[in-house]
């Protein structure tokens, strides 16, 4: 019944939002979003709410074993629209399963790039990452052999898993108080949120009673239901004894650690690509196919940075470092123009259009101005000059996973690039092509905007890479052979 009762809300949502009266709309329409936009938005939350009953029916008879218990609990979380400050945008409207757990919507990829937050006029200044297999990287730390900073999640490797000893655990406490994001004021909300749920009781049952155990306020709920940041006079606006305060502490990491375990579960790294069914023995490329892995392997240097595997080391298409491959600055981002106080008074980009994305090195300096999931270790922080504007080298795997042919992704930190094909031939004539001119009609194509920054840009790997229409093309083929689902 309850699924039954979910799907009728969905089916009344789509109609309130295609009659322009959904709650939100007048937000909606505030921020600019086009009705494509608005109508891709409004399946994908069809989706998040069906995804989330189904889990919630599972509750009626959870799982038996402790590790199936976390999964489910982490999975109930992400798709928890109740966990943002307007209870309008759970974690995974940002990763969706038929993206590869990256951004969902065709339209915003193809346009804005960045995602609007639970404030639906505020964007993120960089696109959705797969969170797929992001449990397997390791803690952020430095190799001096190679000279390198290695581990972490996020595009700026800032959730670096030193505390927690999982990156995608501090990955997860990012966006809830993230003001571009899911916009609470207080990891106190997103705990006092979660005792209201469905699910508390596994969640106490998993993690201890004393969970939620917390003698909350008599303004929790007027407090959590206005928009963050929290304001310096007050950065804890939620007010607890500290006792409580330790306790609401422990539970957002433990409510961040059963994300993470979800994360880690087959449901989501799931190594069911083709690719790993011909490691298996268990098909074959075809020859298009082996040429692109061939290539991928040969001249054109992917592997030395997005590796396949070697003794000991699982296929997961990533070094774990971080590079700057001179992606010039995504004009379409929204974020450009967040320089003005919005009506609610916050300013997320005080540069305006002089923004540069410094990645790995503004982590290392001066956090990040959005969110800080972990703390900055500050013997770190001569490496920063080293890795300014140093983006982390993502996984390959589900890199053109999509849910039609026709259905946009976005690539590179910025969501600059809006093809494969596009980001390949970025690749192989970055340094042959010259730099276009202002609205040039062959940009991507027989030009190349500057880079957004040139500090410490890779000159070795990237750039003039010799390779031929062709070749870009069985790169791609290959490629296409990482996405999941192959194996069932």
């Amino acid at each position: 019944m309850k699924i039954q009762r979910a799907i009728l809300s969905i089916a009344a949502a789509v109609v309130a939002v295609t009659m322009g009266a959904d709650a939100q709309g007048a937000e909606e329409r505030s921020s600019n979003l086009s009705p494509q936009v608005l109508q891709e938005i409004t399946k994908v939350e069809a989706e998040i709410d069906l995804t989330e009953a189904q889990a919630i029916e599972r509750l009626a008879a959870p799982p038996d074993n402790q590790i199936q218990q976390i999964e489910l609990l982490g999975k109930l979380m992400l798709y928890d629209k109740n966990l943002s400050v307007n209870r309008n945008e759970a974690c995974a409207f940002c990763h969706m399963p038929e993206t590869g757990f990256t951004g969902p919507v065709s339209e915003l990829n193809r346009t804005t790039g960045a995602y609007p937050g639970s404030v639906r006029t505020r964007f993120s200044d960089r696109k959705p990452q797969s969170h797929a297999y992001a449990p397997l990287s390791p803690v952020l730390h430095y190799n001096p052999g190679q000279g390198d900073l290695v581990g972490g999640n996020f595009w700026d490797m800032r959730a670096t898993g030193r505390r927690l000893g999982n990156p995608a655990a501090e990955q997860a406490q990012g966006p809830p108080t993230n003001p571009v994001e899911m916009g609470l004021p207080d990891i106190a909300c997103a705990v006092y949120r979660a005792s209201q749920r469905p699910y508390r009781a596994l969640f106490e049952s998993v993690w201890g009673v004393q969970s939620f155990a917390i003698a909350w306020p008599g303004d929790v709920e007027q407090v959590c239901n206005r928009p963050g940041p929290a304001t310096a006079a007050d950065p804890l606006p939620v007010h607890l004894s500290p006792i409580d305060r330790g306790r609401v502490g422990a539970t957002f990491d433990q409510m961040a650690q059963s994300i993470a375990g979800y994360e880690a579960s087959a449901e989501v790294t799931s190594f069911t690509s083709k690719f790993d069914a011909v490691l298996a023995k268990k098909a074959q490329f075809t020859p298009q196919e082996q040429q692109g892995y061939d290539l991928f392997r040969g001249q054109a240097r992917c592997n030395e940075c997005h590796r396949d595997g070697g003794p000991g080391e699982d296929p997961l298409f990533t070094d774990f470092t971080a590079s700057n491959i001179g992606t010039p600055a995504n004009p379409r981002l929204p974020y450009y123009g967040e320089d003005r106080p919005d009506a609610l008074g916050y300013v997320a980009n005080p540069l305006g259009s002089s923004f540069v994305d410094g990645g790995v090195g503004t982590f290392l300096s001066n956090g990040h101005l959005l969110s800080q999931p972990s703390a900055v270790d500050a013997r770190w922080l001569k490496l920063a000059p080293d890795n300014q504007a140093r983006i982390r080298v993502p996984t390959l795997r589900n890199v053109d996973k999509r849910p039609y042919p026709a259905f946009v992704k976005a690539y590179g930190h910025n969501g600059y690039f809006t093809s494969l094909k596009q980001i390949v031939h970025f690749y192989n004539t970055r340094d042959v092509l010259p730099r276009c001119q202002p609205h040039d009609p062959g940009e991507g194509t027989t030009c190349w905007p500057a880079p957004e920054s040139t500090a410490n840009m890779n000159t070795s790997k990237v750039g003039r890479l010799g390779l031929s229409d062709a070749e870009e093309d069985a790169l791609i083929l290959f490629m296409q052979t990482l996405t999941d689902g192959f194996e069932h």
